[in-house]
C-alpha cells in the first residue's frame, strides 16, 4: 500500500476532545494536510488545509461566530459542510461568488470518541462503537504505517506497555480472519511471576487484537485465564506526512478486576503507547506474524474493492 494515497477508509484524525470551535485543528492523512474543527452547532468539519486563495494553511486562521473558518492570510471565509467561500474583506456580505472558489471538504464521521475522515466518498460506512473510554492520548511514531502495524503484529510490545503485564512470543491463536477483521490472541504473562519467564508453561493472561485491515484501527482486550476482561483499548495508527505514523488511543479498565494488572485505582494510565521504538529491537525482530498479515491485508483489500465497484 502506497504511504502517499491512502486507499478509501475512515481515518481516526482525532479525538473528540481535541477538535473544538475555538482554535482550527491540523491533521493529516499521509501527504493531504486537513484542518478541523466544530461549527456553531458543534457538528465536526474538514476542509483540506489550505486556502483556495493562496494556499496558506486555514489551521493557522480562525474560527468565526458563524462557525466558518477564517483564512489567517487574507481573510477569506468558507463553510465547513460545502467548502463553499461565504465571505471576503471589504466586500459586501450579499455577494455571491463563482462555485469555483470552494475548499475541498472531506466527509466526517465521530463516533467512539474519535473523528473520522474519508478521502474518499465510496469508503465504507462506519461501524458504530459503544460509548467513549475516558483515558486517552496521542502520540507520533517515527514508522511508516504499514511498518507499525506490521510491528504490532510480530511484538506489540515494542509499541505498547500494560503494567503488570509481560507479553510473550507465543500465540494463543494464528492470526485469522472474522468478522473482516484481521484477529490474534497473544499469551502473556504478569510480570515478575515467573521465572525464567520465556520458559514457564503457564500463561494466565492473553491479549487479543481485532485489526481492521486497511486502517490497522485495532480493538485491544486484556483478559485472563478465566475470560475475564481487565483491559480494553482502541488503537488508530493513521500515516502522515514524512514517514510518520499518528496513533491515536483510547482506553477503559474493567471495573472491579485488578489482579496482577497493577490496573489499580489511583495508579495511575496502566497504558503506554510508545512515542520512540527501540531501533536495535526492532532491526532483530523477525518478521512472522506480519508476513502471513501483509497476505490476508491484501486479500481482504482487494474483496472489499471488488464488493464496492
Amino acid at each position: 500500500m502506497s504511504e502517499l494515497k491512502p486507499p478509501a477508509a475512515w481515518w481516526a484524525v482525532a479525538r473528540s476532545e481535541e477538535v473544538t470551535g475555538l482554535k482550527p485543528l491540523s491533521a493529516d492523512i499521509a501527504d493531504q494536510p486537513i484542518v478541523l474543527w466544530r461549527d456553531k452547532q458543534g457538528v465536526a468539519r474538514a476542509l483540506e488545509d489550505r486556502c483556495p486563495h493562496r494556499r496558506a494553511p486555514l489551521s493557522l486562521g480562525c474560527i468565526r461566530a458563524s462557525g466558518w473558518i477564517q483564512c489567517g492570510y487574507h481573510g477569506w471565509t468558507y463553510d465547513g459542510e460545502t467548502g463553499r467561500l461565504k465571505e471576503i474583506p471589504n466586500l459586501k456580505d450579499k455577494q455571491k461568488f463563482p462555485p469555483l472558489y470552494k475548499a475541498t471538504a472531506f466527509a466526517v464521521h465521530e463516533c467512539g470518541g474519535f473523528v473520522r475522515v474519508s478521502l474518499d466518498s465510496s469508503a465504507s460506512p462506519v461501524a458504530e462503537q459503544s460509548a467513549t473510554m475516558p483515558l486517552s492520548g496521542t502520540v507520533h511514531v517515527s514508522l511508516t504505517h504499514d511498518q507499525y502495524i506490521a510491528a504490532l503484529f510480530d511484538d506489540p510490545g515494542l509499541l505498547i506497555g500494560i503494567r503488570g503485564v509481560e507479553f510473550t512470543p507465543y500465540l494463543m491463536s494464528e492470526l485469522h480472519v472474522e468478522n473482516g477483521r484481521l484477529t490474534m490472541e497473544r499469551s502473556c504473562q504478569w510480570r515478575g511471576l515467573h521465572w525464567p519467564a520465556p520458559f514457564s508453561p503457564e500463561f494466565p493472561a492473553t491479549v487479543l487484537l481485532s485489526t481492521h485491515p486497511v486502517t490497522g484501527e485495532t480493538l485491544l482486550t486484556l483478559r485472563d485465564a478465566d475470560l475475564n476482561e481487565h483491559l480494553r483499548a482502541a488503537l488508530a495508527p493513521v500515516p502522515a506526512s514524512r514517514g510518520v505514523t499518528a496513533v491515536r488511543w483510547r482506553a477503559d479498565t474493567c471495573k472491579g478486576r485488578s489482579g496482577f494488572f497493577g490496573l489499580i485505582p489511583g495508579l495511575g494510565n496502566p497504558l503506554t503507547i510508545r512515542p520512540s521504538i527501540d531501533a536495535a529491537a526492532l532491526r532483530a525482530l523477525k518478521p512472522t506474524v506480519s508476513l502471513h498479515g501483509a497476505q490476508l491485508r491484501a486479500e481482504l483489500t482487494m474483496n472489499n474493492a471488488a464488493i464496492a465497484a
